[in-house]
């Protein structure tokens, strides 16, 4: 009996008592890893984020850049057709503008003393009239600048003439009047420009 006990006593501990220490560590080591692979699986997901994030951002700005980009062609063109409706007479009213000159010009050498051109006078006048309306409804506007200060924009100075009674830079006399399309120039105003008189200069000149 004694000899049982001992046996029994010398018997090694059972499979159960020697595996339960390797589980409990490789229990410990799996849950280890496993939290290793959640803190990586955590990181590559906010990376991936992260790119998404900056990918939907660009996406963003291409689209505001586009929007913006077709408003201006459409800014430009809204703004093409504007003025294609203003200047698309321009070739047709300078064709028209020597039409108004030559009318100007018989009127002025009729006169208006001659009883026998009178009927004739006041046909042209009536033309006249008729041209200088059709003008002005498409903005067509007259420069006639006699008496004004010259103004090289919109006049051309054909010749210059000393003047004591006039401001030098002044317009003396409009030899073809100039015109305007909805504000911009069609064709200068041809004048004479006086200037200050040579012995007034010189005069001047002595008092200084």
């Amino acid at each position: 009996m004694a000899n049982d006990k001992k046996t029994q006593a010398a018997q090694p501990e059972t499979e159960a008592d020697v595996v339960q220490p390797e589980t409990a560590e490789t229990a410990a080591a799996e849950e280890a890893v496993a939290g290793n692979e959640d803190s990586v699986g955590v990181d590559q997901l906010q990376a991936e984020l992260e790119k998404a994030q900056a990918a939907l951002k660009e996406a963003e700005e291409q689209v505001l850049r586009a929007r913006a980009d077709a408003q201006n062609i459409r800014r430009r063109a809204e703004q093409d057709v504007e003025k294609a409706h203003k200047f698309a007479l321009e070739k047709f009213a300078n064709e028209l503008l020597p039409v108004v000159d030559n009318l100007e010009r018989g009127l002025e050498s009729a006169g208006q003393e001659n009883v026998a051109v009178e009927a004739i006078r006041e046909g042209v006048e009536m033309t006249l009239g008729m041209f200088q309306s059709a003008l002005g409804k498409f903005n067509v506007e007259a420069l006639d600048p006699a008496g004004a200060a010259f103004d090289p924009q919109h006049h051309q100075a054909m010749s210059m003439v000393e003047s004591p009674d006039a401001a030098p830079n002044t317009v003396l006399h409009v030899m073809q009047k100039g015109y305007l399309l909805n504000g911009r120039l069609l064709r200068p105003a041809m004048v004479v420009v006086a200037k200050a008189p040579a012995g007034q200069a010189t005069s001047i000149d002595e008092k200084a």
